[in-house]
């Protein structure tokens, strides 16, 4: 989903992408997946955010964004574990829809944990897990993706 297109399929966010790069093809760009989750309502489903963010370095951004509920609680553990498994999911599915396109790029996965707080002693197993994945992971404060974007629209 786009705020200013809405609806989109991967293909079309994909498209959607490489006309964006194809409009300054000078620029520098990263393209930045991150997920982040909330338990939501009395029966603590969780809402799930997958954000897709192309920013062209120093001129601007566009992102995209997916929605998952899950219909029943699930543990903190799991809940991060879950984050990091649906960017690589959505990554993986972006990939081949950029490549069937003739473009591709480095993919940064934005991970929502941090030397603060609870999700410190995660760091190790996330990024090694992203890291053996092929892809550069970041950890807060650098996610972005996972901490800001995709955390924005876990509220609603």
């Amino acid at each position: 989903m786009s705020l200013s297109k809405g609806a989109m399929s991967i293909e079309t966010v994909a498209r959607d992408l490489r006309d964006f790069l194809e409009e300054d093809r000078t620029a520098t760009y990263r393209l930045i997946v991150g997920s982040d989750s909330q338990p939501h309502g009395a029966h603590r489903d969780t809402l799930f955010v997958t954000a897709i963010v192309i920013h062209r370095v120093g001129r601007g951004a566009r992102f995209y964004f997916c929605k998952r509920g899950y219909k029943k609680p699930l543990a903190f553990r799991q809940r991060i574990f879950s984050e990091a498994a649906m960017a690589l999911e959505v990554v993986q599915a972006l990939e081949a829809q950029l490549e069937t396109l003739g473009t591709s790029m480095p993919i940064e996965i934005h991970l929502d944990v941090g030397e603060d707080g609870e999700t410190k002693a995660l760091i190790k197993d996330l990024v090694g897990w992203v890291t053996q994945s092929g892809y550069e992971a970041k950890i807060k404060p650098n996610s972005f993706g996972a901490s800001k974007v995709a955390d924005r629209f876990t509220k609603s």
